[in-house]
């Protein structure tokens, strides 16, 4: 069956199809988002910032003078023997060097205030010498911030614009919290029930290799792609890079240690814990251990326990259900929240490192994998692109391809057709190691960094090391917004690039992070595809 099956609610979603809902709800949240945004507000008072080594421990201190009194915005302290202080705040530890302490004058501070539905968060930026660094402050209330910013939040209050976003971001982690709700049970009992499924063991193996193979082949060509749009184009060529964020560093893992983590990951210790705490790759492994071993047993006790999580994975299909049903009003409100804190500007900023990101994805997903869908799953890729579009669309406005998992199943089964025994073991591994467009993002990023840094030049071999090294950091990246952030500073290191300059891309790295989501999606859904088509042809044939 190839075709939508018109009963389910994910094929219909009510009287309108789900996918043009969902869409509308993108379009109408970007609009309202737009509306609502305010933008940043220069901050009038000029700030001097004063940065002391001492006794082990760097302060920083950010004050303004107002009245005739010295008010401080910030005043933290740093352990001296790290690096901490490079990664949050590069203009000041620029400005430190070596010396024992610096001064000077901040330039184009500027500042917006997010307001929740938990308090308060004010985010500030400035310069020196074209260096950028971000700092946020948060409070449940205005009161509990320094005295400058209670009486900046006095000067100008919350406006009706705060409110809309405020409730836009908690409606969207309502409905975020409710996909992740089901996601653990869904994996748990598809997996299981999808290997039991599969019988002997020589069934299981031909569908693990195969799965292996697919994404290990679809992530190589991503990154092939990657790497060669960002040296035709040349996007970090010439390039003056501004700031806008601040540096999410890796606790300086290494490749290797993020690869034996993951070894360790797949044996869990407590499968109640792995299980109560998230952790994807101990649930997977677990489970299809316990769907071999069901099969291994045999008899009654097999049979007893089969039906058990077959009826388990029919009732979280129908939970499931109910929460794709409220997909277009979170994706509505994600859309608002987004626009809202960013702007349109943000689709300005860094313009040909985006296109190169955005081209490289593209192509991945337009002509890279409905080639394989035609050729190797025989289907045609519009059909089963309509099909995926509610899934895609979802992973697009949350950025997470975990949380979209259940819609990515349903679809699959539902409109695609695809058997349950196949997405059911295909989806889940996917959604956990499978990162085409976050491995092709990585060897992009890391390129436009090395393009636009004075002096660096990466030769051919560092290229290799720089694609290698992503392929194996996107399948330790979780299934989390801005994830490939945390493992881009693994292939930064890889190649003797500063950490900090990684800081340099996060202003435009949501907008990204949605593009290369979908891609992910959509790359597991492929390979759902074609991996059905194997099994189905082998079965055939045997």
């Amino acid at each position: 069956m190839n075709g939508e099956n018109t009963n389910d609610p994910v094929s219909t979603g009510g009287r309108w199809p789900l996918h043009w809902q969902i869409l509308t709800a993108m379009i109408i949240g970007a609009i309202i988002g737009i509306v609502v945004n305010s933008g940043d507000t220069p901050l009038p008072d000029t700030v001097h910032v004063e940065v002391k080594r001492s006794a082990g421990e760097i302060r920083l201190t950010e004050t303004v003078s107002r009245g005739g009194r010295s008010l401080v915005l910030f005043d933290a302290r740093f352990d001296g023997r790290t690096s901490h202080l490079d990664h949050a705040f590069p203009e000041v530890a620029a400005a430190l060097g070596d010396a024992e302490e610096a001064a000077f004058e901040a330039e184009d501070p500027r500042v917006r205030v997010l307001s929740t539905m938990s308090g308060y968060t004010v985010v500030w930026q400035r310069r020196h010498r074209g260096v950028p660094a971000v700092s946020r402050l948060r409070a449940s209330r205005p009161a509990e911030l320094p005295e400058y910013w209670s009486q900046w939040l006095s000067e100008h209050p919350v406006s009706w614009r705060h409110r809309v976003t405020a409730f836009a971001k908690t409606v969207g982690d309502l409905f975020l919290r409710l996909l992740k709700m089901v996601t653990v049970p869904l994996i748990l009992t598809s997996l299981i029930t999808g290997v039991t499924g599969l019988g002997s063991h020589g069934r299981f193996g031909r569908m693990f290799r195969g799965t292996l193979t697919y994404y290990i082949v679809t992530s190589f060509l991503a990154i092939f792609t990657g790497l060669v749009l960002v040296n035709l184009i040349g996007p970090g060529r010439g390039a003056t890079l501004p700031g806008g964020g601040e540096v999410v560093h890796s606790s300086d893992r290494t490749l290797t240690e993020v690869i034996y983590d993951q070894v360790l990951r797949l044996i869990p210790v407590n499968p109640f814990a792995a299980v109560a705490g998230g952790e994807f790759l101990s649930i997977i492994s677990f489970s299809i251990l316990v769907g071999m071993f069901i099969n291994l047993t045999g008899g009654d006790s097999a049979r007893r326990l089969a039906d058990l999580f077959e009826a388990g994975f029919a009732v979280m299909l129908k939970m499931t259900a109910w929460v794709i049903s409220l997909a277009p009003v979170g994706v509505a409100a994600f859309m608002i929240y987004a626009t809202a804190t960013q702007g349109l500007e943000v689709f300005a900023t860094l313009a040909w490192y985006m296109l190169t990101v955005f081209l490289a994805l593209v192509f991945h997903a337009v002509v890279t994998l409905p080639v394989l869908v035609a050729v190797l799953a025989r289907r045609s890729p519009l059909r089963f692109f309509s099909s995926m579009s509610p899934a895609l669309l979802t992973a697009f406005s949350t950025a997470s391809s975990n949380a979209t998992l259940p819609l990515t199943i349903s679809c699959v089964e539902k409109r695609a057709g695809v058997s349950n025994r196949t997405s059911s073991f295909v989806l889940p591994l996917g959604a956990t190691i499978n990162m085409d467009g976050t491995a092709l993002y990585e060897v992009v990023a890391v390129l436009f960094i090395a393009q636009a840094m004075p002096g660096v030049d990466l030769s051919l071999v560092e290229q290799i090391t720089v694609a290698f090294t992503a392929l194996i950091a996107s399948i330790g990246a979780a299934g989390i917004p801005h994830a490939g952030l945390v493992m881009m500073a693994i292939v930064l290191q890889a190649v003797g690039l500063p950490l900090e300059a990684q800081g340099i891309i996060i202003a435009v790295d949501r907008v990204l992070d949605m593009c290369r989501t979908a891609v992910n999606v959509w790359s597991d859904s492929c390979g759902c595809a074609v991996i059905d088509q194997r099994i189905t042809r082998t079965a055939a044939s045997g």
